[in-house]
């Protein structure tokens, strides 16, 4: 009996073992989409790749050159990648890794969302073009890299003021990580699917690949209509009333602690938007 007890407390702790590295390796894997660390991740893939099939094919040379790059890549990576890695001790060691929500991030996610609908609001009816994307899980460093540092607390009057017409960063996308406006005047990746309607301009094409490549939400407000949008996992939700917005931005910024729920999002798809 006392065997069998053993048995089973070895099993469990293989289990629990093969799932806490499974856990980690998945919460790296968020933090380094959507930065240039993904570049690395498809060389390792690549030299995997190489190595595997000279195995087989019993080539040494080739062999050899993939075992030193092995030997000396793990050094290149760290001073390639000091600034992705030093971001992710930083989390770590803030707990953000693996922590919930505390009640003070809570009351920060509901006033980033009172920011962002009232900034949108006075945008829609001025029709003032405007283009935000709010980090969730995915990095964006590759992206705020583009822009200009602002590193600001997120309030409705300095989102407004950004995309205000002749404004300094007024071009470009506006990130916020939290409840910070982290850079504006950032530039991101434009969607090439074919299925995007013609009748889109830079802007929603520009949310619409950043939503193919991250987690982000972008909101789009439409210069031309004042039509406000967002994209999230490569979907376009167009024509959002306030009360829309309000759900969506609540939803997706609680993802965190209502991850037993799904929810499906359509939006309107009629009407010109620039």
């Amino acid at each position: 009996m006392v065997w069998e007890d053993f048995d089973l407390l070895q099993v469990l702790g293989i289990v629990l073992d093969i799932a806490v590295v499974w856990f980690v390796i998945y919460k790296l894997f968020t933090l380094i989409r959507g930065t240039k660390a993904v570049q690395l991740l498809k060389g390792i893939f690549v030299v995997i790749a190489i190595w595997f099939f000279s195995s087989i094919l019993g080539l040494t040379t080739v062999q050899w050159l993939v075992r030193q790059a092995i030997d000396w890549g793990f050094l290149a990576v760290i001073i390639l990648f000091q600034p992705e890695i030093r971001r992710a001790l930083e989390q770590l060691g803030r707990g953000s890794l693996f922590s919930r929500h505390s009640h003070s991030q809570e009351k920060a996610i509901n006033e980033t969302i009172d920011a962002i609908i009232s900034s949108c609001k006075y945008m829609s009816k001025r029709r003032i073009g405007a283009l935000i994307t709010i980090e969730r899980e995915t990095g964006m460093s590759e992206y705020v890299e583009t822009g200009i540092n602002v590193n600001g607390k997120l309030t409705s009057e300095l989102l407004t003021n950004i995309f205000m017409p002749n404004a300094p960063l007024h071009d470009g996308a506006v990130i916020i990580k939290e409840d910070e406006i982290v850079a504006a005047a950032c530039y991101l990746p434009l969607s090439e699917s074919p299925f995007i309607s013609k009748e889109l301009g830079t802007r929603h094409r520009a949310a619409m690949g950043v939503s193919e490549v991250t987690d982000a939400l972008t909101i789009v407000v439409s210069e031309e209509t004042g039509m406000i949008s967002a994209t999230k996992n490569g979907e376009l939700h167009r024509k959002l009333e306030e009360d829309d917005l309000r759900k969506m931005l609540t939803k997706e910024l609680h993802a965190a602690q209502e991850t037993s729920k799904s929810w499906n999002w359509r939006g309107k798809m009629n009407g010109k938007v620039d």
